[in-house]
């Protein structure tokens, strides 16, 4: 949908009350423990997006502006993405702003490009509200004009690229939030069957290609979501042509819907595909690396989403970049909500993503630890406590291990959930803890009991 830029409750804490002889440390590693995220730009997942979301039978696109297809940008673009999707030279303002008047020339480079690589198209997108020539939006047209315009223009685009692109979003943004339709030139000079008459249009002009409705907010179920559903389930019913639906999943920090898997899952149920289109997760800048790891998450998040239902085919992120993010011009103070930064450094997004696709990443060495440490110690029982830290890396939950020696027991923990048996301890972290930025640290405690000898034992964070 969105352009691109054209240059665009803790528990209580009790100690002892004799104090003792602070007995030691030791250090353990991280091995991939939660979601371990390397730091940008240090290391790279064991394949590119695109070999792992093959593996999978899964899409990973992204949206593309042309004109930059050449230096990093193209290499980026070829190597992590198996789909493209134009960001702007597909839509009606830019191939025919003028009437009868055409320019391929950004969106031939887009398709040239993707054949070149491997890789498909979809198209986006032939019906919408935005970005369309004023020669068209200004125009006084009766419903027969307005018809064969529409189905002119989609005889004309994707006949053009007939065979040569895989999708096309063919109708783009018809619902408004509470579930109505939205009061466009389409609906008002044709009524609601003007998604069936573009659907019909555009497989009459290339039979071959997907034919999706796109649209925002409506990646959990809620009342524009469900308009969607009843739309493409009626359209079924009618014998229109639909293979798939959009959904856009422009989402912000901290907001990913709960019901997302829930609701790919019933569009899937109708008997369509869906695809989520038009990621990007956005956060309000500055952003630093506590957001970026909560951001992380939620890419991953999304990303299992669609991996968990066959006929989710895949994901394409909004631009792959934050230097070609349509975010900081469209939300003043927000942005940083692509899987690189303007630099073109992965951030721990990218590496979320390659994890939900199955692969892995190489963490540095050491790169996050787990200190444990006795701070208070009296004849029968002891306080001690567990610090993990990032340098390198960071962490979207955790959790800690360790083999008491000689009997100890815990009787008492904050700041993490801790099980014991017999001598095997495990604690993990809290619901508001989970999260170690690079360069970060938290700390959980606990009481217990000894009898004997205290020793320090050694602790594993996985």
């Amino acid at each position: 949908m969105r352009s691109l830029r054209t240059g665009s409750t803790l528990a209580s804490r009790v100690t002892g009350a004799l104090t003792g002889a602070l007995t030691g440390a030791l250090t353990g590693v991280a091995l991939l423990g939660g979601l371990l995220l390397p730091a940008p730009a240090a290391h790279a997942a064991d394949a590119p997006l695109r070999d792992l979301a093959d593996a999978k039978g899964k899409v990973i696109g992204t949206a593309v502006t042309g004109s930059r297809l050449t230096g990093t940008y193209g290499e980026i673009a070829a190597r992590e993405f198996n789909a493209l999707t134009p960001g702007n030279a597909m839509k009606w303002g830019s191939v025919e702003p003028t009437r009868g008047s055409f320019d391929w020339a950004e969106a031939d480079r887009i398709v040239d490009f993707a054949e070149a690589n491997g890789q498909q198209v979809r198209g986006h997108t032939l019906v919408w509200h935005s970005q369309n020539p004023n020669w068209l939006t200004n125009g006084t047209w009766t419903a027969a004009e307005l018809r064969q315009l529409m189905t002119d223009h989609i005889a004309t685009e994707v006949g053009r690229y007939r065979g040569r692109l895989a999708t096309w979003d063919v109708v783009n943004e018809p619902f408004n939030e509470d579930g109505t339709y939205r009061q466009t030139l389409w609906y008002n000079g044709l009524g609601a069957d003007y998604i069936a008459e573009a659907l019909t249009a555009a497989r009459a002009a290339d039979p071959s290609a997907e034919l999706y409705i796109n649209d925002y907010n409506v990646e959990g179920v809620n009342a524009k979501s469900t308009a969607l559903y009843n739309l493409v389930r009626d359209l079924k019913a009618r014998g229109v042509p639909i293979d798939g639906v959009g959904l856009q999943a422009h989402l912000i920090l901290g907001q990913v819907p709960s019901t997302l898997q829930q609701n790919i899952q019933r569009f899937a149920d109708l008997g369509v595909d869906v695809a989520i289109t038009e990621l990007d997760i956005r956060m309000n800048l500055p952003s630093d690396s506590g957001k970026l790891a909560q951001q992380a998450a939620e890419y991953k998040q999304v990303v299992n989403a669609c991996v968990a239902v066959d006929r989710c085919v895949g994901v394409t992120v909004w631009g792959f970049t934050d230097s070609d993010s349509w975010i900081p011009d469209t939300f003043p103070g927000q942005g940083a909500a692509t899987p690189y930064d303007e630099n073109y450094a992965p951030k721990p997004a990218y590496y979320a993503i390659a994890e939900a696709l199955g692969g892995t990443t190489t963490p540095p060495a050491d790169a996050c630890t787990a200190t444990y440490s006795i701070v208070n110690q009296w004849n029968t029982g002891f306080t001690g406590q567990v610090r993990i830290a990032c340098d390198g890396a960071a962490l979207s939950s955790w959790k800690v291990d360790w083999t008491y020696g000689a009997g100890q027991r815990i009787t008492q923990a904050w700041n993490a959930t801790c099980n014991q048996l017999g001598a095997a301890v495990t604690c993990s972290n809290a619901s508001y803890n989970g999260t170690v930025p690079d360069g970060g640290s938290v700390t959980f405690g606990f009481n217990g009991t000894w009898s004997g000898s205290n020793p320090v034992p050694v602790v594993t964070l996985g």
